[in-house]
């Protein structure tokens, strides 16, 4: 059944078919035809995930997202990053990474915040006199860490398949997080410095930065708004999600003053979109997950791995070989929920903490989004920059290494993701 599935799946993933749909057609082929499963128990599995309440968090931190990045606060934030390092060699770039590490605060999405970062940054970018490709580099691969700070949609699809904590996942993504911000911003500094890119020229006062910070504060305190409530225990993921909602409409209704019922309606949309694709994913997921529970194969490749590789350091390897793999043909929260019950299972096996296994799998499967062959935030940057795919992924090799550093260290570091 399990092989059946699989098959189908590569097939109708070479066809171009959707995610979403190859899922639910390999999986509910596999189940109905060899597994001997009745259909009615098939459609049950997957409109089963739709019923979590924890999953009701992902639509509201969509769309507290939208709601507070869509208007005037974006500029707002584009300005405090460029006050803080614009000056700075390769600024531009780092300008990028800033505030993609603060737009990851309010969006949790990778894909979102490198369609609203790129459009503004990219072309302004370019007129300063920055390669366009170096641009869409920064922006594909700053872009991911929005799925390591809160409120991490990934890390709350990780929480529904291992049922862990969101508010211990949240807490352990800062330093990773952190760690890739430090990390880009220095390949943009030295890429700037090597290669002579121009530096912004107005004067910077540590009253300019204030004024910026200060203006830029209502999403600069959204991730420790959100970690504080979570980790006090004052509301549940949910719970502050819809805390977010009503907080975005405070912010852009009485502080900034700029929504408008056609910005509302754009950002009810976006989020009934983003939201469809998501779920469209997790319940066909659901279904895959079935098939393999009953055939016992996360079960199975956890006493494999232990048997043939019994140590944990080249174990821990093989799983991260895979989702570098994987990660390159499957978007993020698709890749989590095929890996995540196996990996789980060999996880707890082997003693590799869940919090970390998660963090792990978040760093991981995100350098696939800038990754060709289907790269989602590489071919986000591309089509904003009007650069050639290759001529982006040749500028994006500091960005790997980088990323790649931060992968091993969260994987045989326990320490760098304390919660």
């Amino acid at each position: 059944m399990t092989l059946m599935m699989l098959l189908v799946f590569g097939l109708l993933l070479v066809l171009a078919l959707p995610v979403g749909y190859a899922l639910i057609i390999s999986s509910g082929l596999a189940a109905i035809t060899v597994g001997g499963i009745p259909s009615v128990a098939a459609v049950v599995k997957i409109f089963q995930p739709t019923q979590s309440f924890p999953l009701l968090a992902i639509p509201f931190f969509v769309l507290s997202g939208h709601l507070m990045m869509g208007g005037i606060l974006g500029s707002k934030l584009i300005h405090f990053a460029t006050s803080l390092v614009g000056r700075f060699h390769g600024g531009l770039g780092q300008v990028t990474v800033v505030g993609s590490t603060v737009f990851g605060g309010v969006s949790g999405s990778a894909v979102a915040e490198a369609s609203a970062l790129g459009s503004m940054l990219i072309p302004w970018q370019k007129r300063e006199g920055y390669p366009g490709a170096f641009c869409a580099a920064v922006t594909a691969s700053s872009s991911v860490i929005a799925g390591l700070i809160p409120p991490s949609i990934p890390l709350i699809v990780y929480a529904a398949v291992s049922n862990a904590s969101i508010a211990s996942l949240f807490l352990a993504g800062l330093i990773p997080g952190g760690l890739l911000c430090l990390g880009f911003m220095l390949v943009c500094y030295l890429t700037g410095r090597l290669r002579g890119f121009p530096r912004l020229t107005q004067e910077v006062t540590a009253r300019g930065v204030l004024k910026a910070a200060l203006a830029a504060a209502p999403a600069l305190a959204m991730p420790a708004f959100i970690v504080i409530l979570l980790r006090a225990g004052i509301a549940t993921p949910t719970e502050v999600s819809v805390m977010a909602v009503f907080y975005g409409l405070l912010v852009s209704s009485m502080l900034y003053r700029d929504l408008s019922m056609r910005r509302l309606y754009d950002a009810l949309v976006h989020t009934a979109v983003t939201t469809g694709v998501v779920m469209l994913v997790i319940a066909a997921s659901n279904l895959v997950g079935y098939v393999l529970t009953v055939e016992a194969v996360p079960t199975l490749v956890a006493e494999w791995s232990v048997d043939v590789l019994k140590n944990p350091i080249l174990i821990i390897l093989m799983m991260n070989l895979i989702m570098l793999v994987v990660g390159m043909f499957l978007d993020l929260p698709a890749a989590i929920l095929l890996l995540g019950p196996t990996f789980v299972a060999i996880g707890s096996v082997i003693g590799l903490d869940l919090i970390q296994l998660g963090i792990m799998m978040a760093v991981n499967l995100s350098i696939g989004l800038f990754t060709p062959p289907v790269g989602t935030t590489l071919f986000i940057g591309a089509a904003i920059s009007k650069e050639p795919v290759g001529a982006i992924v040749k500028e994006l090799w500091p960005f790997y290494l980088v990323a790649l550093a931060v992968l091993g260290i969260v994987s045989f570091v326990p320490a760098a993701t304390f919660y």
